[in-house]
């Protein structure tokens, strides 16, 4: 896939992500606003001629990846960055440890991967 089509993923994810929190589903709409991270993610390295760790198989090697690859270079702040791994603990949460996702939570989720996605998006806008 190319970073565009990631992005297209990543969006369809946020609308998902609202969607179900709007309807009370906190635990899928966290797990869907992590993959719109996890996919803009994608965009992002593959953009950075990384597309093999772009389909790492492994979601903390992408994190690691991200962070190395992205924020390290300084092409994505810290801020951002941070928000991928906060993401990913609260879709472990929601979707394996049974541990109460609260409507807060979910709203949370959706809120920081809509801020990840945009920084995403004008990233790659601005490489254009």
């Amino acid at each position: 896939m190319t970073p565009e089509e990631w992005i297209v993923k990543a969006d369809r994810n946020l609308s998902s992500a609202a969607l179900l929190a709007l309807h009370g589903d906190s635990e899928s709409a966290c797990s869907r606003a992590y993959y719109a991270i996890f996919n803009a993610a994608r965009a992002a390295l593959h953009e950075v001629g990384q597309p093999r760790l772009a389909m790492s198989k492994s979601h903390s090697g992408m994190i690691a990846a991200f962070s190395e690859h992205l924020v390290k270079a300084g092409l994505i702040s810290a801020e951002i960055g941070r928000l991928f791994g906060l993401e990913s603990k609260r879709r472990i949460i929601a979707d394996y440890l049974g541990d109460a996702v609260s409507s807060s939570d979910a709203a949370d989720a959706v809120s920081n991967s809509t801020r990840f996605v945009a920084a995403i998006k004008a990233w790659l806008a601005a490489k254009a």
